[in-house]
């Protein structure tokens, strides 16, 4: 069973599933997140949302691309947690399936392809604070407790 996080399930709502895939990259001490700007200011772990007939690891390569300009390399998975939100941007209720995975920054390739967002280093131990969303926080906890091993 993969843990839920976040808001109850509202009976009044319909959701449509959305899987997304999302990094921990990290390098040395250092974790490459992504501050967003829209349509709420936060800090998050760089991914998204995996587009019909591509793969969680395809979209997690794509989106860490996207929004960060980094490509990344040994992309490991080490769990998932399920949270049902609001999606303003797609202006839908969804039951977001968010499996993390952790890897390995090896490549600028620019800036950030994706509006409004910006790539940001922070100390590994910092990380678990400033995450935007507690599903993040968790497994960014599990991190800097050394629970998941660096790649």
């Amino acid at each position: 069973m993969i843990r839920r996080i976040g808001e109850p399930v509202r009976a009044d709502r319909r959701y449509g599933l959305r899987p997304g895939a999302y990094a921990m990259l990290v390098l040395g001490d250092s974790l490459l997140m992504t501050f967003q700007a829209e349509p709420t200011p936060e800090l998050q772990l760089p991914g998204g949302g995996v587009d019909p007939g591509e793969s969680p690891v395809r979209a997690l390569h794509r989106e860490v691309m996207e929004e960060t300009g980094w490509a990344i390399a040994t992309p490991r998975r080490v769990g998932a947690y399920r949270r049902f939100t609001y999606m303003p941007e797609y202006d839908r209720w969804a039951e977001k399936l968010c499996t993390i995975y952790i890897a390995r920054p090896v490549l600028r390739r620019g800036e950030p392809t994706e509006p409004g967002h910006t790539a940001l280093w922070l100390p590994v131990a910092d990380a678990p604070e400033m995450a935007a969303n507690e599903g993040e926080r968790l497994f960014l906890e599990q991190l800097a407790a050394g629970l998941i091993p660096a790649p």
